[in-house]
């Protein structure tokens, strides 16, 4: 065997190199991350401003100058780059689904380590996150807009309504699978560095969140990223995180509690293989735990509210759908007359 040949088996066999991984692994780093934040407490060194109205965010400096806005703007960029690129790469070398991690896999890990530290220094350092520049609906719609594309991409594997599949307009699934990550690690990234470290519950819960939407998004072309026990967990986690900012935010709680849990009972649970008796005690369970919260907060009258959440979300689906529909149809046109 020629050097040549030699140098070229090496390359092949490093590029198929596999690293071992345990979903545990993920789950301790996160909760690692989590005590670090807590341990360089506080971050806050002025004095907060209490809402003046809704979405007035107060978590950002009072006199921001053109350093605080640049540092913060420039790591999220960087951020936002590297991992599309590593994103980009892995789709390139058309890697398998494996049970532990291809070598971008760790080079993402590192990434979004890296910049997870950079983000807590920056936070101690000059505190702003994007926050001072961008509106809070546009975080708030990032994620939200990142859960209803997870709808149109699973609608085929579990359904949409009690795992009955809802039609949708030819091609746009694949679009959503094939592109999903590229627009999730905008919402993650953007949503992570729109806000500042800071210890509020809703903050630790937010950026828990965020870790575990952070890691899912590191383990592409592995078998745990496509778990389905483990990518409703990375779904089911907004209930927490809804209801405490509700609390925090002086607004009903059982509405989110209620609403992003039931999105749970009509969609998530049925691509999980329960069997149908399981599911009918989870959706009895449910139900029961729904006339109980409302009975003893705002009374059972207003327990219709828990529709409203997936109401819309069923509604933002088609509309999704529609929109992903039409620019196909304009993309096909332009092809066409092209050719």
């Amino acid at each position: 065997m020629t050097p040549q040949t030699d140098r070229q088996t090496s390359v092949v066999k490093t590029k198929d190199r596999i690293f071992p991984y345990q979903a545990w692994w993920g789950l301790v780093a996160c909760a690692l991350l989590m005590g670090v934040i807590m341990l360089l407490a506080p971050y806050t060194t002025f004095e907060l401003q209490p809402r003046q109205f809704t979405f007035d965010y107060p978590w950002k400096l009072p006199n921001p100058s053109t350093w605080t806005r640049t540092l913060v703007w420039s790591l999220y960029a960087l951020h936002q780059v590297g991992i599309w690129f590593l994103i980009y790469k892995a789709q390139s070398m058309q890697l398998r689904y494996v049970n532990g991690l291809h070598w971008v896999n760790v080079q993402a890990f590192a990434l979004n380590g890296f910049f997870v530290a950079l983000h807590i220094a920056q936070t101690k350092l000059t505190y702003d996150g994007l926050a001072q520049d961008v509106h809070e609906v546009s975080a708030l719609a990032s994620v939200a807009l990142m859960l209803f594309v997870i709808l149109v991409m699973e609608n085929d594997r579990r359904g949409l309504i009690f795992g009955k599949r809802v039609p949708l307009p030819l091609g746009v699934g694949e679009v959503a699978r094939k592109y999903h990550g590229y627009f999730f690690s905008w919402a993650i990234t953007y949503t992570f560095w729109y806000h500042p470290m800071e210890i509020t519950g809703g903050h630790l819960l937010g950026f828990l969140y965020m870790f575990l939407l952070l890691l899912q998004g590191s383990l592409f072309y592995t078998r745990i990223h496509v778990n389905n026990y483990w990518k409703v967990v990375s779904e089911v986690s907004v209930v927490a995180h809804g209801v405490m900012v509700a609390i925090l935010a002086g607004q009903q709680w059982p509405q989110f509690f209620g609403g992003f849990l039931g999105m749970f009972i009509v969609t998530q649970m049925h691509g999980l293989g329960l069997s149908k008796a399981t599911r009918w005690i989870i959706g009895l369970a449910y139900i029961a735990s729904i006339l109980a919260i409302y009975s003893l907060t705002e009374g059972l009258a207003r327990a219709y509210m828990v529709t409203l959440i997936p109401l819309v979300e069923f509604v933002l689906v088609a509309i999704v759908s529609l929109l992903v529909w039409l620019v196909l149809l304009l993309l096909r046109a332009r092809a066409a007359a092209a050719g």
